[in-house]
């Protein structure tokens, strides 16, 4: 089984967009939206959630930096899987080191990874942040906590940056709509 023959259009090629950033930065929102873009289109898609891939395909896995970049791998790999069947992947994961997503990249493939910037500041991220993840990392109940105890290295050069503390829900899915536009129609 190998690559399908005889794809003439270009948004007939399945692709992986990887949403990064910090917990809090709209990654889950944004991936949600983009996976129902391409529903409404008639294009076969998945969101793999970092807080639902944790669940079952990398659950045993830690926040220890080993562990992040086995996730990174193990959700790299399924990605490529899925492109390789048909299906568009948009991955949303903090992803917080720029090598784990160089192997993302390099397991799915540089012209299939599209890698996107959430760069909202911590402090809009904490504010938005539901779950109380932020307030229990500084209590020190959440060890690593990406952002706080534990780095995040923004990528140097995404496909598209998105600062998600200016744009609204509606404008980041447009422009991220736009940016792969030849891709989702």
């Amino acid at each position: 089984m190998g690559k399908c023959k005889g794809i003439k259009r270009a948004e007939e090629v399945p692709f992986t967009v990887w949403l990064t950033g910090l917990s809090g930065a709209g990654k889950s929102t944004l991936g949600g939206g983009l996976a129902e873009h391409l529903r409404l289109v008639g294009r076969r898609g998945f969101l793999m959630d970092g807080d639902v891939v944790r669940l079952g395909l990398c659950s045993g896995l830690g926040f220890s930096r080993e562990d992040r970049r086995e996730n990174i791998r193990r959700v790299a790999e399924a990605s490529r899987l899925l492109n390789d069947a048909g299906v568009t992947v948009i991955a949303a994961l903090i992803s917080p080191y720029a090598a784990d997503r160089k192997m993302a990249r390099e397991i799915i493939g540089p012209d299939r990874f599209h890698e996107v910037y959430l760069s909202s500041p911590l402090a809009v991220c904490e504010a938005r942040d539901v779950k109380g993840l932020y307030a229990k990392a500084r209590r020190g109940m959440i060890p690593e906590f990406t952002g706080l105890s534990s780095p995040y290295e923004p990528p140097e050069n995404p496909k598209l940056a998105l600062d998600t503390s200016v744009l609204t829900e509606a404008e980041a899915l447009s422009l991220l709509v736009q940016t792969f536009g030849e891709y989702l129609s």
